[in-house]
């Protein structure tokens, strides 16, 4: 299967770099770009891309409110969408997780991270750099910890703690030593007990509740 990407960013070398990445990718096909975020949400809603790389900072509307129109609450089929920033620690950058974005990556990061990223990002696993995580997460929840009893058995703790440090759903069948059916299972479960989204969202209940520091 061709995984299907739209490029959204203001600025015309940023995209043009993106496509050349990723379209020398086997089985990667950028198929539109644009140029801001009411372009972003028209393309996106009309091509119904497989990922959706949105940059934050677009003229006529946000990457951010463009992010919450594609996949966030409320969005009854909502699209995967992958922000791409200049700024690792940025309160806009939690905004677009909160909104519904999958994960994010810095502007700068190595091609191979962003080919990566778009791939985990089909899979449904947020490629996020776990430093830059820890330390973004770590800023914006440290003063709003959820108080709230964790409602989740040891073994899903397990997993919820992998994904807070980024580990991707292999990484954490490797390590716990189980299978990769089952730590599906656990995060289904785990989404379902603390409502969820998708894995952004565990990683920063992890942090609320005060399991990472």
């Amino acid at each position: 299967m061709t995984i299907r990407v739209l490029i959204a960013d203001d600025q015309t070398l940023v995209r043009t770099g993106f496509r050349l990445i990723l379209d020398a990718e086997p089985g990667i096909k950028v198929i539109s770009e644009a140029a801001d975020g009411e372009a972003a949400v028209r393309m996106a809603r009309r091509l119904r891309p497989d990922v959706t790389l949105m940059d934050i900072r677009m003229p006529k509307l946000d990457g951010l409110r463009a992010t919450e129109l594609l996949a966030g609450p409320g969005v009854e089929d909502p699209l995967r969408v992958l922000v791409v920033t200049t700024y690792d620690v940025d309160e806009n950058v939690y905004a677009a997780l909160l909104a519904g974005a999958c994960g994010f990556l810095l502007k700068d990061a190595r091609p191979r991270l962003l080919v990566e990223a778009v791939h985990a990002a089909v899979r449904g696993e947020a490629l996020v750099s776990p430093a830059v995580t820890v330390r973004l997460l770590a800023h914006f929840t440290g003063a709003d910890r959820d108080q709230r009893p964790v409602p989740l058995t040891g073994r899903e703790l397990d997993v919820v703690l992998a994904v807070a440090r980024g580990w991707t759903n292999a990484e954490i069948a490797e390590r716990l030593t189980v299978s990769l059916s089952t730590v599906k299972s656990h995060l289904t479960n785990v989404q379902g007990k603390l409502g969820a989204r998708n894995r952004t969202e565990i990683a920063i209940w992890a942090w609320r509740t005060g399991l990472l520091r």
